[in-house]
């Protein structure tokens, strides 16, 4: 078992009682060194094995010339190199900041610079990409690369790195998705992490005995916390570098994972595969669906003939996931947007444009209270200043709280379409639009109207083989929407935009048609 050097003599009151992220692998380590942590494909690593190398890319990278607080960003798929290099970070008490590997080059600048970025570990399949490591590259960073540098590490000692790391230190910068506004890198300290990864144990109910499906990248917090939660308490990770639905039925027949997490439509992908019979899922315990609701038509079908027990929940990046879940005894009492409960580890309620809470079954805003709360923005005190108005962490959705202690999500702030008088909701529209057989995807937005103020507008992609025709789809629609709800437009697309997570990237569709209707008077 690997030893870990600590100070000698008498350590001081925050140095024995300290938080950090790092210290959840190594007792994970100490506890089931040979637990399997993570299956990347046919390769494997146990507890022993990611700990030791995590403290060999530790040692490598402060032998390197890496400072504690430095920032340290990753441009990795998923794998268990990236794994080693996200605890060889955090040991060595570097900030991690993960680049989303589908940012253009612009974007990847912004973060690397607005970051104070100091280096780069990167998959040598990224380090010549223009949108990821040539843009590295071009601002003179030194790249640390994981299938030429890694191995070097391993002449580095394997006991952990004596690096004082405090509960209130950063230890991650991630920046938000921009589905709305530009970037923002929210910054995290080691105990608003590892706060949310206790919590999510208790609500999972995880154990030593449970693995996890990571098909979603790990360079988004979403996927980071699932990590973390299982690393924690000395479960299993299935790696997957992206979403394949035969590849993610594989991996839980073979290594009987417990737990299935993704968005709704990688469900309807794996129980609709033509090979789905040759997988078993009998190991699976619950499942986690999040970044949309699930349709009732799906929803049971998936509990009939996937998996009895389903599960949706929310977080955000400045709110360390999760934040909200729904309890599996409500799954088929009622269908929609529906968060569920808050967390044991977080304060809910529903904020009016005054800052007063208001009462159940008002809209408002969600808002939260709760040691997973972001430091605050990275060199941005006056969005942070916003984001914490009136004493609570401001999501930005827009909803209420339901009877049943749940919150039923109706709309993102900015995406709340103010036309005619009415406040519509764009995600209330969406739905029905997807509820059509010929209609793949579809976004709504709020276009600038001389006479509305802002006209309902819609995108739809179309199912293959299905002809455009806007007045049968606004037929369907019209069955379950007021007049004031109609789409004055359906526009048809080949794909609409979304992050790297399914996140509708609603800010482009309304730079690109802000003028749509320009040439209409009131």
């Amino acid at each position: 078992m690997a030893q870990h050097n600590f100070n000698p003599g008498i350590g001081r009151p925050e140095q024995i009682a300290r938080i950090a992220v790092g210290d959840l692998l190594r007792r994970s380590a100490s506890r089931m060194p040979g637990n399997i942590a993570a299956v990347d494909g046919e390769r494997s690593i146990t507890y022993r094995a990611l700990d030791q190398q995590a403290n060999r890319l530790a040692n490598h990278l402060l032998s390197q010339g890496a400072k504690p607080g430095e920032r340290t960003s990753t441009i990795c798929a998923n794998s268990i190199e990236l794994l080693v290099a996200i605890f060889a970070i955090h040991r060595a008490g570097l900030i991690w900041v993960p680049i989303n590997l589908m940012l253009d080059d612009e974007d990847v600048q912004f973060t690397l610079v607005h970051a104070e970025v100091s280096r780069v570990i990167v998959d040598r399949a990224f380090a010549d990409h223009p949108n990821l490591g040539q843009v590295a590259k071009s601002l003179g960073l030194p790249l640390v690369e994981t299938e030429a540098d890694f191995p070097a590490a391993q002449d580095q000692p394997a006991t952990e790195p004596d690096v004082d790391i405090d509960r209130d230190d950063v230890a991650a910068i991630i920046y938000t998705s921009g589905t709305t506004s530009k970037p923002k890198g929210a910054m995290h300290t080691h105990q608003s992490i590892v706060m949310a990864m206790m919590s999510n144990a208790v609500e999972w109910k995880l154990d030593r005995t449970d693995g996890v499906t990571l098909q979603l990248p790990l360079f988004h917090c979403g996927a980071h916390c699932l990590m973390l939660s299982h690393i924690m308490v000395g479960a299993k990770v299935g790696l997957m570098r992206g979403f394949d639905p035969e590849l993610t039925l594989k991996t839980i027949h073979d290594n009987q994972l417990t737990i299935c997490v993704g968005l709704p439509m990688m469900y309807a992908a794996m129980i609709n595969h033509p090979s789905r019979a040759k997988y078993s899922v009998e190991s699976l315990r619950f499942c986690l669906h999040t970044m949309a609701p699930m349709d009732a038509p799906l929803l049971k079908k998936l509990i009939a003939d996937f998996c009895p027990t389903f599960m949706q929940t929310s977080g955000q990046t400045e709110m360390y996931p999760i934040t909200t879940i729904s309890q599996p005894d409500r799954q088929l009492a009622r269908f929609g947007n529906y968060w569920g409960e808050a967390t044991i580890v977080n304060d809910m309620a529903i904020m009016g444009d005054d800052g007063s809470l208001v009462a159940r079954n008002q809209i408002g805003e969600l808002v939260h209270r709760g040691p997973n709360v972001m430091l605050g923005y990275y060199k941005n005190p006056k969005a942070t200043a916003a984001a914490r108005a009136h004493g609570w962490h401001h999501t930005g959705d827009l909803g209420m709280i339901t009877d049943d202690n749940e919150f039923l999500f109706l709309d993102r702030n900015k995406d709340m379409i103010k036309t005619g008088g009415e406040n519509v909701s764009s995600i209330q529209i969406e739905e029905q639009l997807l509820a059509c057989p010929q209609v793949k995807a579809a976004i709504v937005i709020g276009i600038p109207h001389a006479r509305w103020g802002e006209a309902i507008t819609g995108f739809v992609v179309l199912d293959d083989g299905a002809e455009p025709d806007e007045q049968a789809i606004l037929a369907q629609i019209s069955v379950h929407l007021g007049k004031f709800q109609m789409p004055k437009k359906l526009i048809f697309v080949d794909s609409v935009p979304t992050t790297a997570t399914g996140k509708l990237r609603k800010i482009e569709m309304r730079q690109q048609y802000a003028d749509l209707y320009a040439d209409e008077s009131a």
